[in-house]
């Protein structure tokens, strides 16, 4: 599980470019306050160009803010998270399209490695209010990616009925979810990831002050260590569990299955042509109690998964990425993978070939107070169709997986991802028109 980039790097891929934006606006207070207001509420402001990557240093790398999908679903998972779901506040319409559109403006500018606005943190001068937070000015890109999504809710207010795609619904009620309200729903939602947790932090932050008075935060979750691949670049991580995860996911690589499994199509949303190229996504806050499974012998964990603990390889096999037998007998001549383990309840072969693209991270949140960790796994995934894949793959889970001893689903929450920007576009257009 590696730890956050370093921030001291002797290329310092982005924090120069960062710099010379303050070192620019610092002295001329006038233009700062003008280049300000410009990327608040004037003509689309351009992010300044940034390499596509960050030569020998990956903390430099950047990713497109604009095409035909946001950015941050099939992107190589990268190491931190931290995702926010928000409340709309107001009953202005005309304020959540303001909100939306310099969310794009501000959003293109930190993806590429700059301040949210130009010469925001200290160009407005002593007496001016800071348009940038400032705890990124010195920090390379670290491959951050920006990703938003509307709930459900938001379609019940401004007249948008007609326009929410027909397959965002709410998630129905699971056995054995233990959900709390506090962590569940939401009007939007915004993924920021990145190699570097102040860099995703300092991405929502600026979102957040962005949308003061018009939208207020619901909940949050802060996620380190990816606990899927989605890229065939990418090795499989561990969870906390210590096994292998997500062996079988989706990758970027895999065109045609992305096409089927991920990305809606418009014959999909019908009424909703700002969905066309995006994606459900689904959020599952997961707890493991993590107490009882170092307490369980290798046995019974190998058993509940399904796999190998140390090579991943699905029980009775030898390698990683062979597709698991689940006719092959055990020593006691039933079969090596049980019927009920998470692996076989989980795997394609059960339901009809569907599939999800799995992007969570591991989250660690203190104690409960009563001596126990208060950890385990932000689960995120990605697909075309909630009702079709998503839904009925947790039906079973919920019903048979030996897993449920052992975890406890604490929140829950689905959004509507858009399809990608064009050049000229904004968040605020593509939706409210």
């Amino acid at each position: 599980m590696s730890g956050s980039t370093d921030r001291t790097t002797a290329s310092g891929a982005a924090g120069p470019r960062r710099r010379h934006l303050l070192a620019t606006a610092a002295g001329a207070t006038l233009a700062g306050g003008l280049a300000a207001a410009q990327a608040f509420g004037g003509p689309g402001q351009q992010a300044p160009a940034a390499p596509a990557d960050g030569g020998d240093d990956p903390a430099g790398r950047t990713h497109p803010f604009r095409g035909d999908h946001q950015a941050g679903v099939t992107t190589p998972a990268q190491d931190r998270m931290h995702f926010v779901a928000l409340d709309v506040t107001t009953d202005d319409r005309q304020a959540l399209q303001d909100m939306l559109r310099a969310w794009t403006r501000a959003a293109e500018r930190m993806v590429a490695g700059a301040e949210a606005a130009p010469g925001g943190a200290v160009g407005l001068g002593p007496h001016g209010v800071p348009t940038d937070t400032g705890e990124a000015l010195d920090l390379p890109p670290a491959g951050l990616t920006i990703t938003i999504g509307y709930g459900p809710s938001l379609f019940r207010r401004f007249g948008l009925e007609t326009r929410r795609p027909a397959g965002l619904e709410d998630l129905p009620r699971f056995g054995g979810d233990d959900l709390d309200p506090a962590r569940s729903g939401g009007d939007l939602c915004i993924q920021a990831c990145a190699d570097d947790p102040q860099v995703a932090v300092h991405a929502v932050r600026n979102l957040i002050r962005l949308g003061f008075g018009t939208v207020a935060v619901r909940w949050s979750q802060l996620g380190f260590g990816r606990t899927s691949s989605t890229s065939t670049s990418q090795a499989t991580p561990r969870n906390l569990f210590g096994f292998k995860d997500g062996t079988s996911n989706i990758k970027a690589e895999e065109g045609a299955a992305l096409q089927d499994h991920v990305w809606v199509q418009a014959q999909d949303v019908p009424g909703a042509s700002w969905m066309t190229g995006g994606t459900y996504l689904v959020a599952r806050r997961i707890r493991m109690n993590i107490e009882v499974w170092d307490r369980s012998t290798l046995q019974e964990q190998e058993a509940s998964i399904g796999r190998a603990k140390l090579s991943g390889a699905p029980l009775g096999g030898k390698d990683e990425f062979e597709q698991p037998d689940f006719t092959r007998p055990g020593t006691d001549g039933a079969s090596a993978i049980d019927v009920r383990s998470h692996v076989r309840l989980a795997h394609p072969s059960s339901h009809g070939g569907r599939r999800i693209l799995r992007r969570g991270y591991t989250f660690i949140d203190g104690s409960d107070g009563l001596g126990h960790l208060d950890a385990g796994l932000f689960f995120i995934a990605f697909c075309r169709d909630v009702g079709r894949q998503f839904v009925p793959i947790q039906r079973a889970l919920s019903r048979s997986d030996l897993l449920n001893e052992y975890i406890e689903h604490t929140g829950s929450a689905v959004f509507a991802c858009p399809g990608g920007l064009g050049e000229g576009e904004d968040w605020g257009t593509q939706l409210l028109g």
